[in-house]
């Protein structure tokens, strides 16, 4: 929750000159009253415009929520499903998480599906087991097909915001163990295309080494991105 509408074409105006060239696909989740200042700012650009979180009704009696067509309406292309933030402050549960990517699936929005789990659960050695069972049920019902859609971000919960990051080697490790869960739940072919992101404090200075590891297809960036330079410098790091 950080930029006002009217600050959103000067945030991305500060790095929309890396897009472009970048090496990879360059995405902006953005609150909802700045996707529509968001998309005209990206307008002649590679950059993508996604919203951060959706509902998984058309349309109804859900005050305060956003339906999938109302961000296709706006070019909205990609949505932040089930971020632990979502989760731990909203009420986000595993079941929602699945019926929100089945929308955006239905609606052809790409799904960001956030798992993770909490430093406790790190200490417990349980983090494994915490993670299938996320990916597990988040892709539940969805086929083969659809499951090469979507992109997996792994975000350890005690790194987000603390400034703690998860080692290259830690981060590898889990990212490999989702792409070993989604083979088990598809085949080696689904699992090798799905996109999975490291997102916990990735910045500039950490960007290059996560990015390098064989099972990190890139980052989902928080507090970096709000500064046009380190998030260039990160777009740059996508070799």
């Amino acid at each position: 929750m950080n930029k006002k509408p009217s600050e959103t074409a000067e945030l991305i105006n500060s790095f929309k000159g890396a897009v472009d060239g970048a090496n990879c696909d360059v995405l902006a989740c953005v609150p909802f009253v700045c996707i529509a200042n968001a998309v005209e700012a990206a307008k002649g650009t590679k950059l993508n415009i996604g919203a951060q979180n959706l509902h998984f009704m058309e349309s109804g009696a859900y005050t305060g929520e956003v339906s999938a067509d109302m961000l296709l309406d706006l070019g909205v292309t990609y949505v932040v499903i089930g971020h632990s933030e979502r989760r731990e402050y909203f009420a986000e549960t595993d079941e929602t998480v699945n019926k929100k990517t089945i929308k955006a699936l239905e609606k052809n929005i790409v799904p960001v599906v956030c798992v993770g789990e909490k430093l406790e659960d790190r200490e417990k050695g349980i983090t494994n087991d915490l993670i299938k069972d996320q990916v597990v049920k988040a892709f539940a019902g969805i086929s083969a097909d659809d499951a090469k859609k979507v992109v997996v971000a792994y975000e350890p919960i005690w790194a987000i915001g603390t400034g703690k990051t998860a080692t290259d080697e830690q981060a590898e490790e889990v990212c490999a163990f989702i792409r070993a869960c989604l083979k088990d739940l598809y085949s080696a072919d689904v699992a090798d295309v799905v996109r999975i992101l490291y997102g916990g404090s990735m910045n500039a200075k950490n960007a290059a080494g996560l990015l390098a590891m064989p099972n990190i297809d890139g980052g989902l960036i928080g507090g970096a991105s709000l500064k046009g330079e380190d998030f260039t410098t990160i777009i740059n790091a996508c070799k």
